[in-house]
């Protein structure tokens, strides 16, 4: 199963444009033949959940219940739930299982996400591994990355930066897959 990690904020409520930019994202990775997986809770989240369901789309959630105690559990589109100890387990875990990551619109938990795929994708070549693609979809992301890249004195080619959920899936779609 070919998976796309998919990162966003966790505030947006049905309605908001950037939710259905999530539900739109969720469904065209789904009609893709992708799986998702997302920290599986509200907002953004929920949101690529119930798009990629709707499209018969199989849905991880990775969520964290030591660290959110007052949530539930998972939002009701989910396939299956993981759950893990700590947020950077539960990152990880989404970055691992996926063939590639796409951080929507968000905040410092969504930031973080999205350093750490970006981080783990500059490691992969000290392994001599394929670097997974990393696509970070907003203007929020087309000022952050070029900053950090010269800042950090990093790699910036290793995040695509896109202005829409259409060019972020186009862009996974690009990518070799597995049988």
């Amino acid at each position: 199963m070919n998976v796309v990690a998919v990162f966003g904020a966790s505030s947006p409520v049905a309605g908001d444009p950037v939710y259905d930019d999530g539900v739109r994202c969720g469904r065209l990775l789904a009609e893709a033949g992708f799986a998702v997986a997302t920290g599986g809770y509200a907002g953004l989240m929920e949101a690529v959940s119930l798009g990629a369901a709707e499209a018969g789309g199989h849905v991880i959630g990775i969520t964290v219940p030591d660290v959110f105690p007052g949530r539930s559990g998972g939002n009701v589109h989910l396939t299956e739930e993981t759950r893990t100890a700590s947020l950077l387990e539960r990152i990880h875990e989404m970055v691992d299982l996926s063939v590639a990551s796409i951080a929507l619109p968000g905040s410092l938990g969504t930031a973080t996400e999205l350093l750490v795929a970006w981080n783990l994708a500059y490691v992969a070549r000290f392994a001599n591994a394929t670097p997974k693609p990393v696509v970070a979809v907003g203007q929020q992301w087309q000022r952050l990355i070029p900053l950090l890249t010269e800042e950090l004195e990093t790699d910036g080619t290793l995040v695509t930066v896109v202005d829409t959920i259409e060019e972020a899936v186009q862009a996974v779609s690009a990518i070799p897959r597995s049988q």
